[in-house]
């Protein structure tokens, strides 16, 4: 019980695991015990027999299609622009001065907020849903990647000064390499932010898509489709968490600590 005490692998699936079967084991008891009322929380069976028929009928599989390409394009269009902006910010001093103010103050701003003004730029295309994650996902992306930027050793600096690097050599050799671990860590976790974003990016003008399932679904009353589409989107999500901590596992090995 030591404070941050590393433990073994085996110990540390065994916790996740029981997490997960606390909670079922609590659904469980709330549907099957009919403490709260069928129409507002299904019993696991009924959300297995509408995953199972959305499957077959080859919804579910559209739906999560649809989604996937809207969240990753959203998020590859943020991080196209925010990897270099975030670090050029965390480098130099006036990058920092120009662009800080402006994006922490935008960053305030709910992504909903701009809904009306993206359909009335956009449309109601792809385009529109596309700029809803991009919006509430870029200004936080950007900032964490500078801050990770900023946090490089000034001692790696100083030393490749002493061994006489300038400028560009600097920021290509130290600073680059020295921010990758974090920037990829940071590439992770915005990317279950844009997932988060979905259903408000398909709240208006989708005819497909877990969120426009899942709002289709709440109009008739039909919550053990909810409950896949929502047990889907957190799915999805843990899929590309797990590739982006396998990418920073094997790209930097020597960041582990034998977790």
């Amino acid at each position: 019980m030591l404070l941050r005490q590393e433990i073994n692998k085996s110990l540390y699936g065994t916790l996740g695991a029981a997490h997960f079967a606390l909670l079922f084991a609590i659904w469980s008891l709330l549907a099957y015990g009919q403490l709260v009322p069928a129409s507002l929380l299904p019993t696991p069976g009924e959300v297995a027999r509408t995953a199972v028929e959305m499957i077959r009928d080859g919804s579910l599989f559209e739906h999560a299609l649809v989604s996937t390409f809207r969240v990753t394009s959203g998020f590859l269009l943020s991080a196209v622009i925010a990897v270099p902006l975030g670090m050029l910010m965390g480098t130099w001093k006036w990058a920092l001065g120009f662009f800080e103010p402006m994006f922490g103050f935008i960053r305030y701003m709910p992504a909903s907020a701009f809904i009306p003004l993206f359909i009335l730029w956009l449309g109601l295309g792809e385009p529109e849903k596309i700029m809803v994650i991009f919006w509430g996902t870029f200004f936080q992306q950007v900032l964490m990647i500078m801050d990770v930027t900023k946090n490089v050793p000034l001692e790696l600096i100083e030393v490749s000064y002493t061994l006489g690097a300038r400028g560009l050599s600097v920021f290509s050799r130290v600073i680059i390499p020295a921010s990758l671990p974090g920037i990829v860590d940071t590439l992770r976790i915005t990317f279950g932010w844009a997932w988060t974003y979905l259903v408000v990016a398909e709240i208006v003008g989708a005819s497909s898509g877990l969120g426009y399932a899942i709002m289709h679904a709440a109009r008739f009353g039909h919550t053990g489709k909810i409950f896949v589409c929502i047990l889907t989107i957190g799915l999805l999500g843990m899929i590309t968490d797990l590739i982006f901590k396998f990418i920073y596992n094997t790209l930097f090995a020597y960041q582990r600590r034998g977790t």
